[in-house]
């Protein structure tokens, strides 16, 4: 097959734009930025922005499947920007695959759209968008998924996938940030009883995206739906955090911080950062003080049935394989002394 995959240069999308040319696909990505190591793989490397419908246009033509990845992340920033990459980048897509008579979509959405103020704890999805949303990505992400759940139909078949907490060899994106603050000492525990939550290894979160399409069809089960995509081992969450710590060497989080005090921080901070209208992400937000101190685990049996996924690399492979990629450059440094 000839796929496109959009925001190819990411954690996600570049895994899947490296696996799909291992395993023999004629592979297009499209993204903002120029990556060499793609086009040595022999990906077709398209740049554009994804809010560009005639640029997105262009990289569908001739294309049988898009797998939509790009997208804007994180807890902060102008909410323009979000709605621009993430609705109307979705809607770009969508137009793009109806001019180019696409077959197939597969999205990347966010088990986020569905988060709620008491956490989300063993729920499948039946369980509804959330009525409100704390922060722009989880709004954004809620509104293209209807966009893209919608936009099923005869000629143009669409699921959307729901990774949680992607994480592995490769990362640039979560685990380099708490990485980061663990190390400058500026992370701390929510406190309170464990909460559970679920991740997602990186080669799994491939492996569903690849299973989706290979399942996508007008009428089949998965098409029109969304599905939550884990590990299906939810772990309580500073058990978590400290295990990868570990893998990357550093030490575990022993400093705590109280649900409310986390909340009322991220209060003031996203006031101090709007009213003075600072550069960057503050320290905390309200959405990533929910976060940090509510349950997120989820039923997989939908994927399972529906997609046939079933995490291939379980948490200990990963972990492990996680402290080999951080082993690596410590090895070469030593060794270069």
């Amino acid at each position: 097959m000839k796929i496109l995959v959009t925001g190819g240069g990411g954690f996600l999308g570049g895994a899947i734009v490296r696996r799909l040319a291992k395993i023999g696909h004629q592979v297009r990505s499209f993204s903002r930025g120029e990556y060499p190591e793609l086009r040595a793989l022999g990906v077709e490397v398209r740049r554009g922005d994804v809010s560009d419908a005639d640029a997105v246009g262009r990289a569908a033509s001739g294309v049988d499947a898009v797998f939509h990845v790009a997208a804007k992340a994180g807890v902060w920033g102008p909410h323009e920007e979000y709605v621009s990459a993430n609705v109307d980048g979705t809607r770009s897509v969508l137009d793009a695959c109806r001019r180019n008579g696409v077959r197939s979509l597969v999205y990347t959405s966010s088990p986020s759209v569905a988060f709620s103020h008491d956490g989300l704890e063993g729920i499948d999805e039946r369980f509804p968008y959330a009525d409100s949303y704390l922060a722009s990505y989880p709004a954004t992400k809620a509104e293209a998924e209807r966009l893209v759940l919608s936009a099923d139909g005869p000629s143009l078949s669409t699921v959307a996938l729901r990774p949680h907490l992607i994480w592995g060899e490769g990362d640039n994106h979560l685990f380099p940030r708490i990485l980061a603050r663990a190390k400058a000492g500026a992370l701390r525990r929510i406190s309170g009883p464990p909460r559970l939550v679920d991740t997602t290894y990186i080669d799994n979160a491939v492996d569903a995206h690849l299973n989706a399409l290979e399942r996508l069809a007008p009428g089949s089960p998965c098409a029109g739906k969304a599905y939550f995509i884990a590990q299906g081992e939810p772990l309580p969450m500073w058990e978590m955090v400290d295990r990868m710590l570990a893998a990357a060497g550093a030490p575990a989080v022993t400093k705590s911080i109280s649900p409310r005090a986390a909340y009322a921080a991220g209060w003031v901070l996203e006031k101090i950062w709007s009213g003075l209208r600072l550069s960057g992400e503050p320290r905390m937000t309200r959405f990533l003080a929910h976060q940090l101190s509510s349950a997120h685990w989820f039923d997989l049996t939908a994927a399972k049935r529906d997609l046939g996924y079933s995490p291939r690399v379980n948490l200990e492979e990963g972990l492990r394989r996680l402290a080999e990629s951080f082993e690596k450059p410590r090895l070469h440094a030593h060794a270069g002394a």
